[in-house]
């Protein structure tokens, strides 16, 4: 069993994530249960979800656009502090690996999260539709900034000399989307799942049927609540929570 690290002492926490709509989506209610408690959460949204929608009529070229807004409101619902947008092509996460592991490393610094909230790098043969090449890139590049170059002084001196930003150890990692063997961490949302469908409400761009939204979002994390040892009617959100500090 995972030894976490109690939320009294979770400060700050950072969800990685490759599109707009993944943190609402996967952890909604988690997220909503942390910042009912104070914990401050900011987002690091990499892509601009231009390959998103179901709506021929809405011109490509609009879509980063909505889609942003539609983050930063469904980040409001939840109480979420920031939103950082890296604005890049879906698609695109390994096309410059180098700039993309300094921007990281970057915010890391910047926020000084005790916990990160990111994509699983493994595939999930369960859910195959759910490991968006875009979710495995975001999760193996997160985890490879905050360990070892996040943390390390000598690593990418000229943030620390030119920018001021402190190496920064990242205590706890919790992984969205992780095989079923891996879960080792449920929480429970039933008080916070109304907000939870309230913020995936907001990406609209991405909802073509919004009134079976909160039947399919209870279906889909249905399997969560036996897993979790939970009463029948309550639900959960899952992760694999990796020590990382």
């Amino acid at each position: 069993m995972v030894l976490l690290l109690p939320d009294r002492d979770v400060e700050r926490v950072l969800a990685i994530i490759a599109h707009p709509d993944d943190a609402e989506f996967w952890a909604g209610g988690t997220i909503a249960r942390w910042t009912d408690d104070d914990i401050d959460v900011t987002y690091c949204v990499l892509t601009d979800g231009s390959g998103g929608g179901f709506d021929p009529d809405v011109p490509r070229a609009e879509i980063p656009h909505i889609r942003r807004a539609e983050q930063q409101q469904a980040a409001k619902l939840l109480g979420v502090s920031e939103v950082k947008f890296f604005g890049l092509d879906e698609h695109s996460l390994l096309d410059d690996r180098h700039e993309l592991h300094e921007n990281l490393i970057r915010v890391i610094r910047q926020v000084r999260p005790q916990r990160v909230v990111t994509w699983s790098p493994e595939w999930n043969w369960k859910r195959f539709r759910s490991s968006h090449p875009d979710h495995l890139a975001t999760g193996a590049a997160a985890l490879v900034a905050i360990y070892p170059d996040a943390g390390n002084r000598f690593a990418l001196t000229h943030l620390r000399e030119k920018e001021g930003l402190e190496p920064w150890t990242v205590r706890e990692v919790w992984l969205l989307n992780s095989p079923v063997r891996e879960v080792n961490h449920y929480v429970d949302i039933t008080e916070t799942f109304g907000r939870k469908v309230a913020a995936v409400r907001a990406h609209a761009s991405q909802i073509k049927d919004p009134e079976s939204l909160p039947r399919r979002l209870r279906e889909r994390i249905a399997q969560n609540t036996a897993a979790a040892g939970l009463t029948a009617g309550r639900l959960a959100e899952a992760f694999q929570v990796v020590a990382a500090g």
